[in-house]
């Protein structure tokens, strides 16, 4: 059974998922930071491929995925380095997420191939347009096993997420602001409304919280209300500052105040 259905099943609360950026700080580390997570009690792990053009991502992700790519690193390496993670890490959920680019001159069947092959539990592509998922790649999506998670923002519709929660597999993305990546101390009033909002639909799949989680405090108000959140900009900070990955790793999960 894919292993991202398979903890959504078991478990719907406190959920950690940490993004960081392959290739980075080094070409070979990724396998490092993906046992460091694992190690580290991390839930679910995103793998980002690095883009040229990363439209979503803030500054830090943006400057992490310019060194990973100034050191060599390219989508046939991150496939690579996520099967040798796999063979080390065989239980947590790895999730790739990257621009439709890299994907598409790849080719898209043949991604997904390579990412269950590799080890992959789950896709995010944050610039695939919903029409072109049901047309094009929720076929790929479910003949591979490999749910495509779709982002969420305060401005979706609710006619929208409802689509999503009926047509998509895994989890629901749900991005707290309308502006790019990046940690922030707390959530304001209006990105709480918006959890408040989207927890009151009902809606089928679990939700994981996004963009800005980096601390105790905006930790524990994504898992008030969703099933859990997403680090990235603050664990890729740490990986840049700390000596190893795993010093890196429980940094974070010291910083948020969640046990291992």
């Amino acid at each position: 059974m894919n292993r991202l259905k398979k903890l959504l099943g078991k478990k719907n609360k406190d959920l950690l998922a940490v993004y960081f950026t392959a290739g980075y700080p080094y070409l070979d580390s990724t396998v490092e930071v993906i046992s460091a997570l694992c190690g580290n009690g991390a839930d679910i792990i995103e793998i980002g491929i690095p883009f040229s053009d990363p439209m979503a991502d803030g500054v830090v992700i943006q400057q992490s995925g310019s060194i990973a790519l100034a050191n060599g690193i390219s989508l046939p390496v991150i496939l690579s380095q996520v099967e040798e993670a796999r063979h080390i890490n065989p239980d947590t959920p790895f999730v790739a997420m990257g621009y439709l680019n890299p994907i598409m001159q790849m080719g898209a069947e043949e991604f997904f191939r390579r990412a269950s092959d590799a080890g992959i539990d789950g896709v995010i592509i944050p610039d695939l347009p919903f029409d072109i998922y049901m047309k094009e790649y929720k076929m790929l999506s479910d003949r591979y096993d490999l749910p495509l998670i779709m982002l969420i923002t305060p401005e979706t519709s609710e006619d929208r997420i409802r689509l999503i929660d009926d047509n998509c597999d895994g989890f629901i993305y749900m991005v707290s602001t309308a502006s790019t990546t990046g940690a922030r101390d707390s959530f304001s009033a209006e990105a709480k409304e918006y959890f408040r909002r989207i927890d009151s639909m009902g809606l089928r799949h679990p939700r994981l919280i996004g963009f800005g989680i980096s601390n105790s405090d905006t930790y524990s108000d994504a898992c008030l209300f969703s099933n859990g959140a997403i680090i990235g900009s603050q664990f890729i900070n740490l990986l840049g500052s700390m000596p190893t990955p795993d010093a890196a790793a429980s940094a974070l999960i010291e910083r948020i105040g969640r046990g291992k």
